[in-house]
């Protein structure tokens, strides 16, 4: 495995499908397309289960206080329709990027060992990363509480 990134770091480039907010059914997009604005890629597990809800709904809930300062795209391994689904069901105003490659959750070292009940399996480790227009990681948030994010988040921006 690579160096673990930290802020000051150069953002590992990425393109992928973006899924909701103003690209609607899907478009590609990468880091790229940002040059010169605040990126943040918010890493959580999977759609529609109980923590990654926790904070998607909370970060809509505050959307106008986020919205403004950067482009934030939600990431996770699933596929654009159930980053569709689970926008429209619970009307989320921001993009998730479909990773079913996983090459982003490995470029940006997310994709980890977890363990449940005694069960060791690959899985997606809730992460965020602000990325300046630089392209430069201005802040890494590691293994982050689905409660606490929106706070840490603000700090960060």
């Amino acid at each position: 495995m690579s160096k673990e990134l930290t802020a000051g770091d150069r953002a590992p480039a990425f393109s992928a499908t973006a899924v909701g907010g103003k690209f609607g059914d899907g478009a590609q997009v990468s880091l790229s397309d940002f040059k010169g604005q605040t990126v943040v890629l918010y890493f959580y597990p999977k759609d529609d289960t109980p923590g990654c809800t926790t904070q998607a709904c909370a970060l809509r809930d505050e959307w106008a206080e986020f919205g403004g300062k950067a482009v934030i795209f939600g990431v996770s391994p699933d596929s654009a329709k159930s980053h569709a689904k689970f926008i429209t069901k619970h009307s989320l105003p921001f993009p998730l990027l479909a990773d079913d490659s996983k090459k982003i959750v490995g470029d940006y070292g997310v994709w980890v060992e977890k363990s449940m009940y005694g069960k060791k399996y690959m899985g997606t480790e809730r992460s965020t990363f602000v990325i300046g227009g630089d392209g430069k990681l201005k802040a890494v948030l590691r293994k982050v509480k689905p409660a606490e994010h929106n706070a840490l988040l603000k700090a960060a921006l």
